[in-house]
């Protein structure tokens, strides 16, 4: 199933091997997201030769299309997508936000008022009830119910290493009222999914309870009482960095430290070190892949400066004669062969090759961030790490 064992330690900092069916992964370590089984605009082939070292594949998206039952014919999603090293699968409960309250507060994890990139407002097509998630399929607009029993069922034919329970993952403008009943609808079904576990996948429990520190403390007691393999840290984060930075602060303190601790649905340069920093060791995050195809790029940002940036706008008119690559400092093949105006002529007219550049470019970024992150703490040197990069 799943064996964890912790190497070293710089502070809370920590470093491990994560032993699953289909390999070991050394950790501090970032998830790339194979959302539909492929991480967008990127091969397999690509990926190990980034050498990622997992994956995580949605359960919503998959059950839907092809299906768990076509999955499970052709062998399971590791041959099904020609993967040969550790997968993960979420459970489909983050779609019970996405497409619902998400859609109606137009927020994310985090609610940053005023950010350009929240979604639009619009209609939720899904309904959360104490036996499950009722909505309506994004591919046909057939009505679908998602409960425990059907998560785990499905979570089993897809045959991951490690598979999540199904949680709801409520909105940072939810109101403590709501978060509190959803709380004990969570792990209500926390409970269930470990009686409908049958399979040698390993099982990941998830902590809710949105900003307010008595119900995170309270899921993070009640999802350490139970036998899971492993612990994820999911839902609302706050209105702030610093809300998530409490969050992180009031649950780690609470979960056994011997289990490996994954924070969902977070992964920019900015979050990793503080979060690694408070003990965390597993991420999962769309947003490299996602930028990319925006024309963001990540890029080294200068030492001394104060405001860190960590990406550049690759489509902006300054690089159209720029010679450099990508980032001057990375190593990747995309940085090694080709140049900003290359790359900005792609996108300027329209070369869908343009895509897996720049979403080689930026997940090799962060996995090598996240080497050089094992590398420090190993050194006890992480402090020193996260201040050069953070100043």
């Amino acid at each position: 199933m799943l064996k964890f064992k912790i190497t070293s330690k710089d502070g809370k900092a920590r470093t491990g091997t994560l032993k699953l069916k289909h390999g070991t992964i050394k950790t501090p370590e970032l998830m790339p997201v194979a959302t539909k089984a492929t991480v967008r605009a990127m091969t397999s082939e690509d990926l190990k030769e980034l050498d990622s070292q997992i994956l995580i594949c949605n359960t919503y998206h998959l059950m839907l299309k092809p299906g768990a039952d076509t999955v499970k014919k052709l062998g399971g999603l590791n041959k099904f997508m020609n993967w040969d090293r550790p997968l993960a699968t979420d459970s489909g409960g983050f779609q019970a936000f996405s497409l619902g309250l998400a859609k109606e507060h137009s927020t994310g994890k985090i609610y940053f008022p005023g950010n350009k990139e929240i979604l639009k407002k619009g209609k939720s097509i899904a309904k959360i009830s104490d036996k499950g998630i009722k909505f309506r399929s994004v591919y046909d607009n057939s009505e679908q119910f998602l409960d425990p029993k059907r998560s785990i069922r499905v979570q089993k034919k897809l045959g991951a290493d490690m598979i999540l329970v199904l949680d709801e993952c409520t909105s940072p403008l939810s109101s403590k009222e709501y978060t509190k009943k959803s709380l004990k609808r969570t792990h209500r079904w926390a409970e269930e999914c470990l009686k409908l576990h049958k399979t040698n996948q390993a099982l990941i429990g998830i902590v809710q309870g949105g900003h307010w520190r008595d119900l995170r403390e309270e899921s993070a007691r009640f999802i350490s009482s139970l036998p899971f393999d492993g612990i994820a840290i999911g839902g609302s984060l706050g209105k702030s960095k610093k809300d998530m930075h409490n969050i992180l602060d009031w649950t780690i303190a609470l979960l056994p430290d011997k289990k490996p601790r994954h924070l969902l649905g977070i992964g920019v340069v900015e979050d990793i070190f503080e979060a690694v920093k408070r003990g965390i060791d597993l991420f999962d995050c769309v947003t490299p892949t996602r930028i990319a195809r925006k024309g963001y790029a990540y890029v080294t940002p200068p030492l001394g400066t104060k405001k860190r940036k960590y990406r550049i706008k690759i489509t902006s008119t300054k690089y159209k004669e720029d010679k450099k690559p990508l980032d001057p400092n990375c190593r990747c093949r995309v940085c090694k062969n080709y140049t900003r105006v290359y790359i900005n002529h792609l996108f300027k007219t329209s070369e869908y090759t343009v895509y897996n550049l720049v979403s080689y470019h930026n997940i090799h970024f962060l996995l090598q961030l996240m080497r050089d992150i094992r590398k420090s703490i190993r050194k006890k040197e992480f402090n020193k790490l996260k201040k050069k990069w953070m100043g």
